[in-house]
């Protein structure tokens, strides 16, 4: 995915600290809360000895009901608190450029598929502007080929006309860049013209391909440049947590378990975090905040969406059209021909020398050609008008049947 598009998405339609804000710390702790016992259960595994973990419940935490919902408390106060500080320090726990670019080299057709939904009339115009741009400039190398008789100026023509065709095509997909009156007309580059159709396709991709809460989570979890601070984060929180209720017991575990159980929670999290995917999603609202802003920006932003993937390829598209014109133009100097002969390279050289020559001469031939169609029509009508005045003079002439004409008898059966 090309650098300015990500730029483009990260700083200029998202503010990662903004949408965060969305979220409520006290509907994250509903949904968490469940799943801290468990978590629980899961560290334990990993630190005591199976016995312990096999005695029933009560007798680890045989407390009354007012204990266990003071326990219930500290677990909705332990996942607040930690949401809160985390909306705070954001920008620092997930990177969203990071996000956005790993996603596309893992899964490279990604790529392809955003810009078949976003570029998609796009990419037919430039396939079916060939018809209509090769058939005008085509009319132009048949003129060159009225004065100019050598059979592989054909190939030179048709290298020439696949090379106009497709500069010209992306040029009308991305230029005027501006609204732009050209007599009754209002002239303006393809792609701009549908600002609010691509705004609508490119934000639905994002937010359903891109931007998803499991994907942001993913990210948070993983990318090295901001899962040591998530991890730095939660483990303050969590030692503070783990202190707080184990005091509340009377029990003062030693720092290196505590450190231990950090260790193993961060590891465990992903697991449980998935119970806060469909809020996030929904409470985020990036969809939305993608399109609005999308479809707001100015022209000269809004080409940036999609002419860097053009740009990347642009000269592979022209040359590629060149490639197929010279092709075609050696399929016509076969049928013409009869046999397909390339030029040798001082015969290039002579032809390019002569050039400037041929093209001084070619308006006064081309002149000439329109003079002698013209003297030919004109000759034409006055021979018809001629014609006629002889009719009007001798009514004979018009077609009238001579019964003087005698009859030929009809042969005998």
């Amino acid at each position: 995915m090309t650098e300015a598009m990500v730029s483009m998405v990260t700083t200029q339609l998202l503010s990662i600290e903004e949408v965060f804000k969305r979220l409520d710390p006290r509907q994250i702790a509903d949904l968490l809360t469940p799943e801290i016992p468990k978590l629980t259960k899961e560290i334990g595994s990993d630190l005591f000895p199976k016995w312990f973990l096999n005695m029933p419940d009560m007798m680890v935490f045989g407390r009354p009901l007012k204990d266990r919902e003071i326990l219930k408390f500290f677990n909705r106060r332990f996942v607040s608190g930690f949401t809160v500080e985390m909306q705070e320090n954001i920008g620092s726990l997930l990177n969203l450029r990071n996000c956005v670019v790993d996603q596309m080299v893992e899964d490279r057709a990604k790529l392809g598929e955003l810009f078949q939904n976003v570029a998609s009339a796009e990419l037919s115009f430039l396939v079916n502007s060939g018809i209509w741009f090769g058939f005008l400039l085509g009319i132009i190398q048949m003129v060159v080929a009225l004065f100019w008789d050598n059979p592989w100026t054909l190939s030179i023509g048709g290298t020439i006309v696949g090379l106009a065709t497709n500069w010209l095509a992306l040029k009308w997909i991305f230029e005027p860049v501006h609204p732009t009156k050209f007599g009754p007309w209002i002239l303006q580059g393809k792609f701009l013209r549908r600002q609010k159709e691509v705004s609508e396709e490119f934000s639905r991709f994002f937010a359903n391909r891109i931007l998803r809460s499991n994907q942001l989570w993913n990210s948070i979890f993983n990318d090295p440049t901001t899962a040591p601070a998530f991890n730095l984060l939660f483990t303050k929180h969590l030692t503070s947590f783990i202190s707080t209720v184990m005091g509340g017991l009377g029990i003062k575990p030693e720092q290196k378990v505590i450190d231990l159980a950090c260790e193993r929670a961060v590891q465990r999290l992903p697991e449980h975090i998935g119970v806060i995917h469909d809020y996030v999603d929904q409470t985020l609202g990036l969809e939305d905040t993608l399109r609005t802003r999308m479809q707001a920006m100015t022209s000269e932003k809004f080409e940036r969406v999609l002419h860097p993937i053009f740009e990347e390829d642009e000269l592979t598209l022209i040359i590629a059209g060149g490639v197929l014109g010279f092709l075609a133009g050696l399929v016509q100097q076969g049928l013409e021909t009869g046999s397909i002969v390339l030029p040798s390279v001082p015969a290039v050289i002579a032809f390019l020398k002569q050039m400037p020559q041929r093209i001084q001469r070619l308006p006064a031939q081309i002149t000439t050609l329109f003079a002698t169609a013209y003297a030919f029509i004109r000759g034409r009508k006055n021979g018809r008008s001629r014609t006629e005045s002889i009719q009007k003079d001798d009514p004979s002439d018009q077609g009238e049947i001579d019964t003087d004409l005698p009859v030929e008898p009809a042969p005998n059966a």
